[in-house]
């Protein structure tokens, strides 16, 4: 076993999430595996592999040899693909329980999970039912990345779409009004430690690149009992817009790190962020609930950078500019 002096976590499926892996890094030691060789993110971890396909039978077989390897304590999934493989593999991932982590996956089963729980989703049906108010959008059960959503105003566009989209689609009003997103964490016993809301200023490929955390009482307080009714553990975003007609209605749950991670960092006391939470929980700390205790008024706008690897893809250290990004000014 190769054991080291710091807590190990395995991060699966990190592809360009350079800020969330680095974040971890200045915390643990961090096992980053992704299929892709070049994935950059896996160039900001102690140690990066390169594991069989999600639905290949060695996957698990090779993440449990991992984890005894470098006694990991903590395994969390950066991409939807996984989650539900890790719940039911036996290994110390942050995620929730199975059932929990299908319902979520499929958007129409999370709907009606939410429903169960008393909690506001949009009105939503399956083709072949008729929708209660026009328009609607859409859009496929399964995935993220926002791909394959398009707006219907009337009954002739959404039968179109529901025959152009060639997968799975539900059907579910046009939510208008401010969307937001809150970044929660809970720990392994289904607890929310915290619910940070942010605005979405603007998103590419469903992603959130600049965004406003925001002190907001009745979304603190949703992101609490969505996370703590469907059992989440580890972290989640709840994606929900503020409607002028029907009020406040979830779009989707996602239960790992949602695509603007930085907001909370930003937002999160020190000793509080995110990935210091989850080392201190896999440590087997004891982490009393801060809900609604966040930094607010902070903004992020995120860009792109890249690393150069030479002929055996091994990074060189250089970069476009001397000393890499410049320093905001």
């Amino acid at each position: 076993m190769a054991r080291t002096d710091r807590i190990a976590v395995l991060l699966t499926g990190v592809g360009k999430r350079y800020d969330i892996v680095s974040a971890f890094a200045e915390h643990a030691f961090v096992v980053a595996a992704d299929p892709n060789p070049l994935a950059p993110a896996r160039y900001a971890a102690d140690v990066r592999v390169a594991p069989p396909r999600i639905d290949d039978p060695g996957y698990v077989p090779f993440l449990k040899e991992l984890v005894e390897r470098y006694d990991v304590r903590a395994v969390l999934p950066l991409t939807d693909l996984d989650i539900e493989v890790l719940a039911r593999a036996g290994l110390p991932a942050f995620v929730p329980p199975p059932d929990t982590c299908r319902q979520t996956y499929d958007k129409y089963e999370a709907h009606q999970l939410l429903l169960r729980h008393g909690l506001p989703s949009p009105p939503t049906c399956l083709p072949g039912e008729e929708p209660d108010h026009y328009p609607v959008m859409v859009k496929p059960r399964l995935g993220s990345g926002a791909r394959s959503i398009h707006p219907a105003a009337d009954r002739e566009q959404m039968e179109f779409f529901v025959r152009y989209v060639e997968e799975p689609v539900m059907v579910q009003r046009l939510m208008r009004g401010p969307e937001f997103s809150i970044d929660c964490l809970s720990d392994l016993d289904g607890a929310c430690l915290n619910a940070i809301p942010r605005t979405m200023l603007e998103s590419r490929g469903g992603e959130s690149i600049k965004g406003t955390v925001i002190a907001d009482a009745e979304l603190v307080e949703l992101g609490r009992a969505v996370t703590e009714a469907i059992g989440v553990r580890g972290p989640c975003t709840v994606q929900v817009f503020r409607d002028a007609e029907i009020g406040l209605g979830i779009t989707d749950v996602n239960t790992r790190f949602g695509g603007a991670f930085p907001a909370p960092m930003y937002a999160a006391a020190p000793g509080r962020t995110y990935p210091e939470l989850i080392v201190r929980l896999a440590a087997g700390e004891r982490i009393e609930p801060h809900v609604g205790e966040f930094i607010a008024g902070t903004t992020f706008t995120r860009w792109y950078w890249q690393i150069e690897l030479d002929d055996g893809t091994e990074p060189t250290g250089r970069d476009i500019v001397t000393g890499g990004p410049r320093p905001p000014r």
